[in-house]
């Protein structure tokens, strides 16, 4: 059974450009640390969050569903979960019936 998430928190978490970074990171290689997405976000978009900062972001889209952590020993590793975006597009986007001519 898919796990049904907030609609509200989804857009919340994806109304910031910096978690938007996040997840557009994450995309591209999943499986980060801490450090790492703030490495890549102070080398490829000039976000100068801190450490701190970031984390409370991961913690937000943790929390709308579109993130997902593990711990591997003294590490975290986030992935993107797209599922919370395709809850969405199924609610409003649906194929229409035909109309008769």
């Amino acid at each position: 059974m898919p796990i049904v998430v907030d609609v509200g928190d989804v857009f919340k978490a994806l109304a910031d450009p910096t978690r938007r970074h996040i997840l557009d990171e994450l995309a591209e290689r999943d499986d980060q640390t801490l450090f790492e997405i703030c490495v890549r976000l102070t080398t490829k978009y000039q976000v100068t969050s801190s450490r701190q900062a970031v984390s409370q972001h991961l913690e937000l889209l943790e929390a709308a569903g579109l993130v997902r952590t593990r711990r591997e020993g003294r590490y975290k590793f986030h992935t993107i979960d797209t599922s919370p975006l395709e809850q969405i597009a199924e609610r409003w986007i649906r194929t229409k019936p035909q109309e008769n001519p």
